[in-house]
């Protein structure tokens, strides 16, 4: 229970962050994109504020044996920049310009009831099945061709044996 009342109030005060920064309105978060045209610099400082408690407060937390309601951290392992790094981030990037919209943004969003942030919202769910499933069928793919590989590779090992 004392997780759940956790991960709702940390939900609730991300949404009350993400709102009175203006980050959920499409329009505050195109123009501060647009440094040709009519550029808005505040979300600027929203983004600083953010890393500079984030740099703060995980340099003090990560200090803890664990987190309060978890066994242990779930930090990412991985440092590498890599072609898939970089392909997600153009690809976010270029969704949150078009449109003006970013996951957790979108969802809180939804609260104005805007028919925009629930297509965004849809449209998000989707992709996100989407690329699940093609994992699946990437994961049962590489598991039938490994299997197909292996026998291969032991008749051939039986055959080479048997010369």
């Amino acid at each position: 229970m004392q997780r759940a009342s956790a991960s709702l109030l940390a939900g609730v005060l991300f949404g009350a962050g993400l709102t009175i920064s203006q980050m959920v309105n499409p329009t505050k978060v195109t123009d501060f994109l647009d440094f040709f045209g009519r550029w808005d610099p505040s979300l600027a400082f929203v983004m600083g504020s953010a890393l500079t408690v984030t740099f703060a407060c995980f340099r003090i937390i990560l200090r803890r044996p664990h987190p309060l309601f978890a066994p242990e951290f779930h930090v990412p392992s991985a440092w590498r920049i890599d072609s898939r790094l970089i392909g997600g981030s153009a690809l976010f990037g270029i969704g949150w310009g078009l449109a003006g919209y970013c996951p957790g943004p979108a969802v809180a969003s939804l609260a104005y009831g805007r028919w925009q942030s629930a297509i965004f919202v849809m449209a998000m769910i989707v992709g996100m099945v989407l690329w699940e499933r093609r994992g699946v069928a990437s994961r049962a793919f590489a598991d039938r061709e490994g299997n197909i590989l292996r026998r291969f590779t032991a008749r051939k090992a039986l055959a080479n044996a048997g010369k």
